[in-house]
């Protein structure tokens, strides 16, 4: 059960329009955006956020970033956005045996060693106290350039928010999500948590 109840979608007629990008990306406005509503600069700033940081102006795709925040939401232990992020991988075109692989990218012939540098990067960004190391930042630095890292730790960053707000919250996680981490997490050992 969630600590605060989330509004009806469409509580808030400009945070619905704002928010239908989210339907494309998840295929349902997440009820974590929902609770936000009942402070609507609080959901602004965060449609803001996330529109931002994943905006492809490099060469991360926008399936690299939703696999980005997969980690860094593993790092975290939230459950609902490890089901969201990987949800959201899947509808930018990633493939069942990478969104399977993405807890071995480091051994995996399916992601590139720039992907490799991200991913690792995205992991110790993640990490608290933080884990950047100067060998990890050489690789990234190695493969992206410094727009691409801003991209990269822009996505870290969004989801060290959306983590801490979902896990102490106790979002209610979507049917979608559900659905989505038990096809591609389940292997792991993914379970829904908190988050019923």
């Amino acid at each position: 059960m969630p600590l605060v109840a989330p509004l009806p979608a469409d509580h808030d007629a400009e945070l619905a329009a704002l928010a239908e990008t989210l339907r494309t990306t998840l295929g349902t406005v997440p009820n974590s955006l929902r609770t936000m509503q009942l402070r609507p600069a609080l959901a602004r700033a965060v449609l803001a956020l996330n529109t931002a940081a994943m905006d492809c102006q490099g060469r991360v795709t926008a399936e690299q970033k939703r696999l980005v925040a997969t980690l860094a939401s593993q790092v975290a232990g939230c459950r609902y956005c490890q089901a969201h992020s990987i949800m959201a991988a899947e509808r930018a075109g990633a493939s069942a045996a990478r969104l399977r692989a993405i807890w071995e990218f480091r051994d995996s012939p399916l992601f590139t060693d720039a992907e490799k540098a991200a991913f690792e990067f995205a992991l110790a960004a993640a990490t608290v106290p933080n884990g950047v190391t100067p060998a990890i930042a050489e690789a990234l630095r190695a493969h992206w350039d410094d727009g691409e890292i801003v991209e990269i730790l822009g996505v870290v960053s969004l989801y060290g928010f959306l983590n801490r707000w979902n896990d102490s919250m106790g979002t209610t996680l979507e049917d979608e999500g559900i659905a989505a981490a038990n096809r591609h997490l389940a292997h792991v050992g993914w379970e829904q948590g908190k988050h019923v």
